[in-house]
């Protein structure tokens, strides 16, 4: 039998056995986020799932990667709220978007993806762990039924207050119906898998079950959810209403400078986050797929446009849904899609039902994925590394929790980059010292690379050599060494007769040319196809 081609190899039984329950899972966390995000963004809550839609179905299906999910993303909500206030219209913001959109399959196609390979594994690991952590202190208002902050944002600080505030303030202001939801949620989603003959059902839709049930079970009594504690998607009645919701950009301001600006701002941004996200997903799949990140920010770029011109917000990849998938079980980019879809048929279908999930029972859900994420066996693994990968480790969760994603991620990786380079320093050359009569033989192998960030180090070392030694500098095992080091080395031979010191030189040449990297053709659609 031929195997399918196209989008519908994602589709087979086999496949969908994994993918149909997890995209249910990401569906349940992906609604009340693209809701939120377009409240704290300043535009229409249709806007939120909207984006959310495209996110699933376009960006999935043009994307190389197989489970991370795209949506609006918390991180741009500060970018987006100012830039519509700025530009004087959510019109005039959509013109911006759709130029940000091209912009990124620009890049895409000027394949500058590949700087998703210089995060370090202890960025990238941090930045899990602290979204992880994010996510837990942000969902403890909703779990006790107090959301003054339904944004989700992925800040600390979010306008006069911050996460710690919020979660005091939730204390004082606690709903015991959303207690029971949450906790009860938090139970079956922690021992719903460990009882055999029911686990086939996706714990999260079990929990939602349960929050709709208690939801009805407890109105008008003194456990009543309140209406602002329940998910509040848009009602339409019919198709015209329907329509009605899309927007359009303003064309006329292409020639706005600001417009530009904005577009420029939003483009760098997103495909900033969707490469982190795209790196930490890569790393968290069970079958250690590489995603090609040039395909990506293609895929990124072609959703942008789409939501420009329809009335979207920015999306990215975004990791807390990714997160979600592959925790889950989703295997292939059927449960992004399909995730998609049911967004869609919420909106146009059921918005009724939606409208009576508790936020409690959906902030359990967020609670027990960020539990996994920011899992204390994670920290024992980066302590066991060494302080190269637990510092950058620790400072980029911490940078992240108490600034944002991006900032925090840019101050790990600057402690990230400076253990390298001092690691780096530290290894040009194996030193050992042997006697011949009553003279010191020192020997100095220098390493395979030696570059001008060795200088320091070699420079130190020569000078320091004991007097009257006989001194052999082997450069054997060298493919290329650094003019700078180059410099020192035979300058040290040079001078060296003053400190009465004989220096022998083996194998290493007057002039080394950069080693060239031969291009590798590959194409990434393999790797993701052969499931």
């Amino acid at each position: 039998m031929p195997a399918s081609k196209g989008l519908g190899k994602y589709f087979s039984a086999q496949n969908l056995k994994k993918d149909l329950p997890a995209s249910l899972v990401v569906f349940l966390v992906a609604l009340p986020l693209c809701l939120g995000i377009a409240l704290a963004s300043g535009a229409p809550l249709f806007a939120g799932l909207l984006t959310g839609i495209i996110g699933g179905i376009v960006v999935a299906a043009i994307s190389g990667s197989q489970l991370s999910v795209s949506g609006p993303a918390a991180g741009l909500t500060v970018i987006v709220f100012t830039s519509i206030a700025q530009l004087g219209g959510y019109e005039i913001f959509l013109l911006a978007l759709v130029i940000a959109g091209i912009l990124q399959v620009a890049l895409g196609f000027m394949k500058a993806g590949t700087i998703a390979n210089f995060f370090p594994s202890s960025v990238i690991e941090g930045m899990l762990a602290a979204i992880g952590i994010i996510l837990i202190m942000k969902q403890i208002p909703y779990a006790l039924g107090y959301n003054a902050d339904f944004e989700g944002s992925e800040s600390f600080q979010s306008g006069g207050s911050n996460t710690i505030s919020g979660i005091s303030d939730a204390l004082s202001m606690i709903s015991p119906g959303a207690i029971i939801i949450s906790v009860l949620s938090l139970l079956v989603l922690i021992y719903w898998s460990k009882i055999k003959k029911v686990n086939v059902v996706p714990a999260p839709l079990v929990v939602v079950i349960i929050g709709i049930a208690l939801n009805f079970a407890f109105k008008g009594t003194s456990f009543e959810i309140a209406a602002i504690h329940l998910v509040q998607v848009p009602v339409v009645n019919s198709f015209s209403e329907f329509t009605g919701l899309f927007m359009t950009p303003d064309f006329s301001q292409i020639s706005n400078p600001t417009v530009w600006t904005v577009a420029f701002t939003i483009a760098i941004v997103a495909s900033l986050e969707s490469l982190l996200s795209l790196e930490a997903v890569d790393k968290i799949d069970p079958y250690k797929r590489v995603s090609p990140t040039n395909r990506e920010l293609v895929a990124q770029g072609t959703g942008n446009l789409i939501c420009g011109l329809v009335g979207g917000l920015p999306l990215t990849a975004v990791i807390v849904r990714s997160s979600a998938n592959v925790n889950s079980g989703g295997k292939t980019k059927a449960s992004s899609m399909l995730h998609g879809l049911w967004l869609l048929a919420s909106l146009l279908l059921i918005p009724g039902l939606i409208n009576s999930i508790p936020l409690s029972c959906l902030a359990a859900v967020l609670i027990f994925t960020g539990s996994k994420l920011a899992k204390l066996a994670l920290f024992k693994k980066m302590w066991r590394e060494g302080k190269g990968q637990f510092i950058p480790f620790i400072v980029t969760i911490l940078a992240v929790v108490f600034t944002d994603l991006l900032k925090g991620v840019a101050i790990g990786m600057v402690i990230g980059v400076f253990f390298i380079l001092r690691n780096n320093m530290r290894n040009p050359y194996f030193y050992t010292i042997s006697s011949k009569g009553n003279k010191d033989v020192i020997r100095i192998t220098l390493s395979e690379e030696v570059s001008f960030l060795n200088k320091a180090a070699i420079s130190y070392t020569l000078n320091n050599l004991p007097p009257e030694s006989d001194v052999i500098i082997d450069g054997t095992n060298s493919k290329y060494i650094d003019p700078d080091v180059l410099e020192v080395i035979h300058n040290f031979k040079h001078n060296a007769y003053s400190r009465a010191i004989i220096v022998k030189l083996e194998n290493i040449k007057h002039r080394y040319d950069v080693p060239q990297l031969k291009e590798m053709i590959y194409k990434p659609e393999k790797v993701h196809e052969n499931v």
